[in-house]
């Protein structure tokens, strides 16, 4: 009997579209390695747009090229509708020269074995599955090779998938453009010819014409005028409801962030430290380094703005991990935050004193 990929059936019963589990990405080599994503999970369901919010360079983009398979993972898995589509074996090879070199046979067997089954189910996974994942880069210009044609940019993934017909492509190219605000004919015209704002449209349409289910937006916005930005936005919700696609959304900024997405994930220098429906994260903001974002957020109001107190995030005093260290543990229904145990019952206490403020307030 031939082997066959991973597959665990009650993450498609649960309609759970993406499953993202213990995702190392590290790079370098030796004493010299950068964990640039250390141990994150996650799920994200059918229809929901998921929101990864965090300063430069805490891992957003990482972990997005990394589920798209940009990445070889260095640790962790990536299941998509239920079918394992990335493993990596680095942690794994970690462990298995310790078993080795402690002789412990059982255990070097049992991860020679899933080493193999990882490396299995990364080179036979199925191309058309991982096609329906699909990305939009953040920067608008270096991500269309400027010698090619919107054409030409937009058809090359169908090109890349069998599909070789000029006039059923040319169909498809125009239609997608008019999809995303654009008239069909731009499609002969270069990206140099275009503002910001068009080529993300562009890169836009380059993602749709796949006709991905899950679309990964790598801060689609933020190299772009504040004119335009709401466009943008509109156009990512307009395309999301029509074609019912499921969306992680990265940014930087958590008031877009509570406009468009169902759940946000804040991250922290490689590591998931809240998680949470957009709601409860503001009404309970746990994190202190949530909190930090928060209060980074600039009010329209000039009076409050005057007024905003800038939170500033330090790890060695805000947490005291020598007797415990952090899990992420589940605060609240469906509120998860990266806390010992003592955070923990310190956190619960918080949301029930603002739950309780709230509703004298009310009164």
């Amino acid at each position: 009997m031939a082997k066959e990929v991973t597959y665990r059936p009650e993450l498609a019963e649960k309609k759970t579209i993406l499953s993202v589990e213990h995702l190392k990405q590290y790079f370098g080599s030796g004493s010299f390695v950068t964990k640039a994503v250390d141990d994150v999970t996650f799920q994200i369901q059918e229809g929901e747009c998921f929101g990864i919010v965090g300063e430069s360079g805490c891992g957003k983009t990482t972990t997005g090229r990394s589920i798209i398979g940009l990445y070889d993972i260095s640790g962790g898995e990536v299941y998509y509708k239920g079918t394992r589509v990335s493993a990596g074996t680095w942690d794994l090879e970690q462990q298995l020269k310790v078993a080795k070199k402690n002789k412990n046979a059982s255990k070097v067997e049992e991860l020679q074995a899933e080493i193999a089954a990882r490396n299995f189910d990364n080179a036979h996974k199925d191309p058309k599955l991982t096609t329906e994942i699909q990305m939009i880069f953040q920067d608008p210009v270096d991500s269309l090779d400027p010698r090619m044609t919107v054409e030409t940019i937009i058809e090359e993934g169908l090109k890349i998938q069998g599909m070789r017909n000029p006039a059923e492509n040319h169909a498809r190219v125009a239609e997608i453009l008019e999809k995303v605000g654009l008239i069909p004919e731009y499609a002969s015209r270069y990206p140099h010819e275009f503002s910001g704002g068009q080529r993300q449209r562009i890169g836009i349409a380059r993602a749709l014409v796949m006709n991905p289910k899950l679309l990964i937006c790598d801060e689609p916005i933020s190299a772009l005028d504040v004119s335009i930005r709401a466009q943008i936005l509109n156009l990512l919700n307009g395309v999301k409801e029509e074609m019912g696609l499921t969306m992680i959304f990265i940014a930087h900024d958590l008031s877009v962030v509570k406009y468009f997405c169902d759940r946000i994930a804040v991250m922290y220098f490689g590591h998931l430290v809240e998680l949470a429906s957009s709601d409860e994260l503001f009404a309970h903001p746990l994190h202190p380094y949530t909190r930090a974002l928060l209060s980074a957020i600039p009010k329209p109001d000039p009076i409050s703005e005057k007024n905003r107190i800038r939170k500033v995030y330090n790890p060695a005093t805000a947490h005291d991990y020598k007797l415990e260290g952090p899990s992420l543990r589940e605060v609240a229904p469906g509120h998860f935050v990266l806390c010992n145990s003592a955070e923990e019952k310190g956190y619960q206490a918080e949301i029930a004193a603002i739950d309780s403020e709230k509703g004298e307030a009310n009164e």
